[in-house]
Parts: structure tokens; sequence; C-alpha cells
């Protein structure tokens, strides 16, 4: 039986946010290939992160900047380690290296991060994102990660044109894997356009694009509110800080609902999904849940971003807040309209987000590497280089840590 060990950043939660979603599609996704999977972290410990155990996992609490973690590494002998965000990979990439240094190693990147830093910086300043933007501190360190490693999975197909073509990373070490979705299990009915009511916007309150989008909400609500006066707009998401309850007000009809057991049920019932995205990176989950259950959406380019190409958007991709809220109380009241976008989403989740297809890709790919990883190494003369070279300066900056902490104790 393989071994692979997942090195995540937090404890997965797959209500809370799409990165947790996507991790535990892809830890379903190793398990239905019979291998024995651990997931390891040094995070704390939540009320929302879902039970592994149920699904057959094991999991295991690691500390960072410790040694104990190369004896457990070393004890387990995975045959493939997969990293949860460069962060992951620069704190324990180069333990495993040491302890296990023909262990496959996979990096989970879940969007760029350098990305969603370098729009967040342009949309702070008010101007389009700058190279100097993008080629920031954490690209570099990003960019390292994903060349150290054998592997790294790539959520957009924007992210993978962008290292191709602005990184210049080798398109060898690099697959794109978007959100896997069992097919069989879409609901092949929801409710009707008569049966929703209120729009709908979802999203964990601790991500800085969803909050942002939030207070764009807020700002465009009072358009559409005076067009559709008796509508509502219902706001949900994990994590809601004060400042996010301080904007509830039943008066206007913006309503913060906090956290959802449910996400898909509480989307179903939505007429439809708002998600005024500025900035950001990856794929938007919200927008798949919608997809899901037939709720058409009102989006940007950034938030459909990677999520499709020929094909038409379930809903609207608009250019400006005049045609976003022009297109939400258009779609919220226009049936055939609102009856043509929801027929969109079927087409576009099998076209694009095919768990089997996407699974059969990346396992396929997981094996063809480990069954040539000398050659396949050897082509990757810069995750070499790196290895050698910044991970030194990582490694003793650790062991200095470690040691510190020692004389603490």
């Amino acid at each position: 039986m393989k071994k692979i060990l997942v090195i995540g950043y937090v404890w997965p939660e797959p209500n809370s946010s799409a990165a947790g979603s996507h991790m535990m599609s892809l830890l379903r996704l190793f398990r239905q290939q019979h291998w024995q999977v651990e997931f390891a972290t040094p995070a704390q410990p939540t009320d929302h992160m879902v039970d592994l155990s149920l699904d057959g996992i094991t999991s295991q609490s690691i500390n960072l900047n410790c040694d104990s973690f190369d004896v457990y590494v070393a004890d387990f002998k995975p045959d493939m380690v997969m990293f949860d965000r460069f962060m992951m990979e620069e704190q324990f990439g180069w333990r495993v290296e040491k302890a296990c240094p023909d262990t496959l190693k996979i990096l989970d990147t879940e969007d760029l991060q350098c990305l969603r830093h370098a729009r967040h910086q342009a949309h702070k300043a008010g101007r389009e994102m700058t190279q100097s933007d993008l080629f920031s501190d954490i690209a570099k360190r990003e960019i390292a990660a994903i060349s150290r490693c054998d592997i790294s999975l790539i959520i957009s197909s924007y992210e993978v044109d962008l290292l191709v073509n602005t990184f210049n990373i080798d398109l060898n070490i690099l697959i794109n894997i978007p959100f896997i979705v069992n097919i069989n299990t879409i609901p092949t009915a929801t409710k009707s356009f008569t049966e929703r009511q209120h729009f709908i916007s979802i999203g964990n309150f601790r991500h800085a694009p969803n909050w942002n989008a939030v207070l764009s909400l807020q700002q465009l609500w009072p358009m559409i509110r005076k067009q559709l006066p008796n509508v509502e707009c219902h706001i949900y998401g994990a994590y809601p800080p004060p400042k996010a309850t301080a904007l509830h007000n039943p008066k206007t009809g913006f309503l913060i609902k906090g956290w959802a057991e449910d996400a898909l049920t509480v989307i179903e019932q939505a007429r439809v999904c708002l998600a005024p995205i500025r900035f950001g990176a990856g794929l938007k989950g919200k927008l798949l849940d919608a997809m899901l259950v037939q709720t058409p959406s009102i989006t940007t380019p950034i938030g459909s971003e990677g999520m499709h190409q020929a094909e038409p958007w379930p809903g609207a991709v608009t250019q400006d807040e005049y045609e976003f809220v022009a297109a939400a109380i258009d779609l919220y009241q226009n049936e055939p309209a609102w009856l043509e976008a929801q027929d969109n989403a079927l087409p576009l989740l099998r076209n694009r987000y095919d768990g089997a297809v996407i699974g059969r890709r990346l396992i396929s790919k997981i094996n063809n590497v480990s069954v040539n990883i000398q050659q396949h190494r050897l082509t990757n003369f810069t995750g070499a280089m790196l290895k050698h070279h910044t991970m030194m300066s990582t490694k003793y900056m650790s062991q200095w840590i470690a040691e510190k902490n020692k004389s603490v104790d």
C-alpha cells in the first residue's frame, strides 16, 4: 500500500472555505486509490474542522521548527508528501528531503498567493496590477517552492498560463487540477424560479477578497434595493468579525447571516448569487456551489477567471458596478433569462469539473513521475539549484530556532 503524507496549513474545513472543500476532495481521491493517507499540520484544532477519521484518514499534530518532525517522517516513510501551500513546503520541504530524499514531493498551491497579493496591493492603490506588484518577495518564495517540488497542483488554467509565460516555469512540473465534482451527485432538479427569493452572497470572512466583496455589495445594494424594495441580500460566511455583523441592517434588507451549516441549501433557496469580486486568485468555490444547485450568479472577470472559457456563464460576468447592478435586477425579475442562465450550469460542470476525469489525470501524473522520478528531477535544474542554495538558509534558520526553543525549555 502506497503512503501519502499531506502537510496542511490548517485543518480542513470543507463547509468554511473552497480551499477546505478542495483539500477534502484530494484526500478522498487518494483514499480511493487505496493509499494510506495521513494528514499532519502544525495548526490548532478549530470548531469547524472535519473529522478525517470518517474517511479513513489518520491525522497527526506536528510542530514548526522542531527536529521531532524529522523522526516522525523518517518513521512514517511516505512514498509521497503533499504540501498545502508554499509556506508548508518552506517549513518542512528540506526536512522531508533530508529524511526521505526519494519521496515524491507535491505542492498544492490552492491559488497563487503572489497573484492574490499583487492584485490586492493594486486595488488598495486604486490602479491596475503591474509587473512590480507581481514580482514581489511573496512571488520569489512561492515560485521557488513550486520549482523545488516534483509536481505542483494549479487550480486555475489562468494561473498555469501565468506560471509558464510570465515566470518561465516548466509545464512538466505543473498540472491543472480544478475543483473536483462528482457529476453523478449533481441534483437533476432544484427549486424553481418562483420557489426562490432574495439574493445571496457567501464566503469565509477571513479571506480578504470575500470581505472586500461584502463591502462592495454594501455600496451596490442601495441601487438594487431601490428597484426591488421587497428583496433582501443574505450574506453568509464563516468567522464573521464584529465589523461584518455591524453591517446587518434589517431596514434595508442587508442581512449578515454568518455561518451556514449547509452552503448548498442556502444557495439553492436564493434566486441569484452575487459575487462582486474585485481582487483575488484561484477559482471561486461560491460560484461552483451556485452552479451545483443551478443558482445563476453575477460576478466580475476576476470572479469567473479560470472557471470557463468558451462556455457561456450561468448568469452574467460584468465589467463595472453599473453593469453588475443592472444584471442583478434583470436576472432577478426576468424568468426566461434566469432559466437560460440556469441551463448553462450543468454543461460547464461536465466540461471542466468532472471529478472522474480530473482524478484520473492527477493519479496518472503522480504515477508517471514516481516511476521516472530521477529523470524527472534531472530535467528540473532550477529546482535542484534552489534545493541546494535557498533551502540551506531556511534549514539553518529553522535549526537555530529549534535550538533556541530547547534552551528556553
